[in-house]
This record gives C-alpha cells, structure tokens and sequence, in this order.
C-alpha cells in the first residue's frame, strides 16, 4: 500500500463515508452510463440498474481485488444502431451484446490455459488506435447533426440556430469543468455540460419561447416504477443472424484491448498486479459477465470506467466497498420513475453538445495511444495497417455477399468499423516485420510492479 492512500482495497470506510464515497463514485458515470441508452434509444434506467448489478458481479468474480466500476460502452454505439435496424428493433442489439459477452468468456478461458501475451500480439496498438480513432469519428456526424437539427416525423431534417447556440452552451461547459475545475467535480464533465445544458434550454424556453422540455412524462410517471426491460422470447424473438453477430462481435478487438489498459492503469494507481491477480482472465470474465448479463435484461454492453479511476486517483480511497456501494446506489436509482422520466426529456443537442466532446476524446485517445507508444509512421507496415483502417472504418467500407451461402435472400455483410478491425488484425498478422512496442515491454513493466509490491 503507498503511503498516501486513505482505504485500501479491503478496508472498509464508516457508514456516512460509505454513503459519500460511493455516491461520488455514482455521479463519475452517471453522465455517459446514460449517454449511451440514450443515443441508441434503449431506457437509461435499464442501463443503470445493469451497471449496478454488473459491476456487483465484477467484483465478486476478481474476488473482491480490483475496485472497477463497469459502465456503458460508447465502442458498441455504432454497432448497436446496426444491429438494431437489422433486426428491426432494439432485439437485434441485445443478442450481438450477449455474443460479446460469450466471446469474453472464450477469450478469459483462452488466457487461464495460455496466459495473456498471445492476444496482446494480435491487439498491438497499431491496430487498436486507429480502430478506436474510428469509433470516435464515424459518430462524428451523428453528434453535429443533434446539435443543429430537429428530426421530424417523416424523418426530414431541419436545422435551428437555437439548437446549435445550445449544443455549444453544453459543449463549453463540459470542456470548462474537464479542464479548469479542481477536485471531483472535474471527474464528471459530462454529467455538469448535460446538467447546465438542460438549463439552457429551460431558460430558452421560458425567454426565447422555444420548445425544448415537455414535463409530461415527468408529471404522469410514477415516484418509483420499474425499468423498462427486454426480455428475450417475450419482448423479441432469439434470432441469431449474421449482420448482428459481424456489426458487434469484431468491436471486442477494441474493448478487450481497452479492458487490458483500464487494468495497467488501475493497477499502477492503487500499487498492485491485477494482470497477475486476481487475473486477465477474471477481470475480462467479470467484464464480459456483465456484457451477457445485462443483454439478457435489455441493457447495453459494459466496460470499465475510465471516469471512475479518476475518482480513484483524486480521493486516494481504494475500497471495493466503496465501488459495491456505488453499484447499490445505481440500483436504487433506476427504480426512480420521476429522475428517468426526467432524463428521457433532456434535449437532443444538449445530448450533441456533450457527443461532441465525448466523441472527439475517443478519437483522440486512440492517437493518444499511438503517441504514448511511440509508433514510428517511417515504417511502412505501420503507416500501411493505420491507413486501411482509417479510411476502411470512415468511409464506411462494406465487403456485401448476397445469398450468402446459397440461402434465397441471405445478405452477408461486414462494414465499417467492424470491416476496419478484421482487416488490421488480419495486415498485422500478415504483413512482415514485428509490431511495436514489442511484447515483452509489458511483461517488464508487470516485473517491475511486482518489486515495487
């Protein structure tokens, strides 16, 4: 344990500590846990009763080791909207999710038999940054778009300059809060920009007279009502299809790559080895339980929080008490039918105003990626693997077979960022010459964690 730490893992803080810690931990993922439901039209009391029981069950599956808080996964936002519309409703996402969950499931069993470092080689960070700078910047349109324009009915678009002044109110003030403001707050940009955007629209409302709220849903829902689930095989039919398993299935190329990082990170944060223990393979377990478990019940898939780790670094309190606590709390709050009612009439480009800021730090921590790893664009291997990626994942490459397999209208179809990921994993093993940082430059840095421990 380092000398500045408050609690660590396993120390339990006192009762109105609890309560404080963990609701800080809650309001750090609030923000984009409900971002996610939203853009992709499921109900975001859903996804914050699964982050509760997700991350419950992270905890109990690294066996109470890793203080990890699991939220909603922005990496599966353009796929979900895929598999939506080719299942014809929000079914078709929650299948390609429990596939995910499954896949995590293989992967961690994979790693329990043959250790990690094999799957480090297929995912080194000159396939996964430009894969994740594709995520961030094919939704790029879509925040622009809800920041400038009302979707009509008939699904015509029509641009208000009162929608664009308040998508920028919001936008400045998530950035102002992520870079001027001290403490915890400066964990929850997010949450502030949607929290003074939905203000801005009321004041624009009331003066300007436009219509941005309509409080009906508020004032008819009930104080304490359930999420709205999906059930599988009463809310949609299990139907496992080809276009939902290849819109969601390659993303985990990204997350589980992002699943490795959030634990170096946390690890070199709290001063332990969660690679060694409790185990790549547990963590990842835990993570893609989550995804399965929260796809069963019509949440969205789930991965570690980077916003929680901040919390982390700033109060020095390392509790998995605290974190278990959190999740309880998320519980309780989805079961209030007033708040989710109230969340359901925040504005769309209040929502695009913090899309942008949050698409573009997606886009921008896969070059961050590059940089920090020092990836040398003078190698041709490497400028080659990030440029198909880019344009591929972009511009929306689709590789389309109809009747696929001989079967009268089976369309067989892989596209965008998910054609991007199998093509750079697919370069990478390929091509010639070996991928930078090379391999064996984690297995040092764990090394030399395990003799600071």
């Amino acid at each position: 344990m380092s000398n500045n730490t408050v609690l660590d893992i396993n120390e339990k803080p006192s009762g109105g500590q609890l309560i404080t810690l963990s609701l800080q931990h809650m309001f750090a993922m609030l923000g984009s846990t409900i971002l996610v439901p939203t853009l992709t039209h499921l109900s975001p009391a859903i996804a914050l009763l699964t982050s509760g029981i997700a991350t419950l069950f992270f905890l109990l599956i690294t066996r109470f080791q890793v203080p990890a808080y699991l939220g909603s996964s922005f990496a599966f936002i353009a796929p979900m909207m895929v598999a939506t519309k080719a299942a014809d409703g929000p079914g078709g996402a929650m299948i390609g999710a429990m596939a995910v969950g499954i896949v995590y499931g293989i992967v961690s069993l994979l790693i329990w038999k043959t250790g990690y470092k094999w799957i480090l080689r297929i995912l080194p960070p000159i396939v996964v940054a430009p894969v994740i700078m594709v995520i961030g910047l094919a939704l790029a349109t879509t925040a622009v778009n809800m920041s400038m324009y009302e979707t009509l009915q008939d699904n015509t678009q029509v641009y208000h300059a009162s929608y664009f002044v308040i998508a920028l109110i919001t936008l400045a003030a998530a950035i102002v809060v992520n870079n001027f403001v001290k403490g915890v707050i400066s964990t929850m940009p997010i949450l502030i920009g949607l929290i003074v955007g939905y203000i801005a629209a009321l004041i624009s409302d009331q003066i300007a007279g436009t219509n941005f709220i309509d409080f009906t849903s508020v004032t008819e829902a009930a104080l304490i009502a359930a999420p709205d689930f999906l059930i599988v095989g009463i809310d949609y039919d299990f139907k496992v299809t080809a276009p939902i398993l290849l819109a969601m299935v390659p993303i985990v190329i990204v997350t589980i790559s992002e699943h490795i990082g959030h634990q170096l990170v946390l690890g070199k944060v709290v001063n332990r080895n969660f690679i060694k223990n409790p185990g790549l393979n547990r963590s990842l377990l835990g993570d893609g339980f989550g995804t399965l478990l929260s796809a069963f019940i019509g949440g969205p898939p789930k991965t570690t929080y980077g916003e929680n780790i901040g919390v982390l670094v700033l109060t020095r309190v390392f509790s998995v008490w605290v974190i278990g606590g959190a999740a309880v709390f998320a519980v309780l709050l989805s079961f209030s039918g007033k708040l989710m009612a109230l969340v359901s009439t925040i504005p769309t480009p209040v929502l695009g105003g913090v899309s942008i800021l949050l698409f573009g730090i997606i886009a921008s921590s896969g070059l961050r990626m590059l940089v920090e790893n020092k990836i040398d664009f003078d190698h041709k291997r490497n400028l080659v693997i990030a440029s198909v990626i880019l344009i591929l994942g972009i511009g929306g490459g689709k590789l389309l077979w109809h009747n696929a397999f001989g079967i009268q209208d089976n369309d067989f179809a892989i596209e965008g960022m998910a054609l991007a990921a199998i093509v750079g994993v697919l370069l990478n093993i390929i091509l010639p010459g070996k991928a930078q940082p090379d391999i064996e430059l984690l297995a040092d840095e764990q090394k030399e964690q395990e003799q600071h421990n």
